[in-house]
């Protein structure tokens, strides 16, 4: 299905060049002079190598319709994650590439949305925000307000983040699992 290259968007697979690619971040730059660009990062689905390019405006791009099924992350094996279809209670096997830089967020018993084309996995989703632990936390600096200074820490699963300064090592926290970045406490 062609489309305007300005309604990519990330997550999206697209052919180009003969191969498939998951979209990862789009940007739409607007120069002082001359007309608008898409710039997009995208991952290859064989091969997992990451590409810039850059489109105009106006340029179509050919779109492919992707299959959404629920897995549930089961451990993962080498370079690989093993997910279990909650229906059938069979294994699936696909690439730990496929997540990017969103790889730590992966919990055990997570429900993750997959994109299948052909029944192929090319992409996968993980839920808006994840709890964790934050392993260390920077003691508060004195005279420091809470509203505008955040404080470095390190969450469980090795990522560092930015936290208000009231939350203090071992409590369990809400992250985005797009970019780590913090929402709140974790309830209960």
């Amino acid at each position: 299905m062609k489309q305007q290259a300005n309604q990519m968007r990330p997550g999206q697979v697209i052919e180009y060049e003969g191969r498939r690619w998951t979209v990862l971040k789009i940007q739409i730059i607007t120069p002082g002079k001359g007309g608008a660009f898409i710039q997009v990062e995208m991952r290859d689905i064989k091969t997992g190598t990451k590409k810039d390019d850059r489109w105009r405006t106006a340029d179509t791009v050919e779109r492919l319709m992707t299959e959404d099924k629920e897995f549930t992350y089961s451990y993962a094996d080498g370079e690989n994650l093993v997910l279990m279809d909650p229906e059938t209670f069979e294994q699936t096997v696909v690439p730990a590439a496929i997540l990017g830089d969103r790889l730590p967020f992966l919990v055990e018993n997570m429900t993750v949305s997959v994109k299948l084309i052909e029944g192929d996995p090319v992409g996968m989703e993980l839920p808006a925000s994840v709890v964790l632990e934050v392993a260390e936390a920077d003691p508060v600096v004195k005279g420091q307000t809470a509203s505008s200074s955040y404080k470095p820490a390190l969450l469980s699963n090795g990522v560092k983040t930015l936290v208000p300064p009231f939350v203090t090592a071992g409590e369990k926290i809400v992250v985005k699992t797009e970019d780590g970045s913090y929402v709140e406490r974790a309830k209960g």
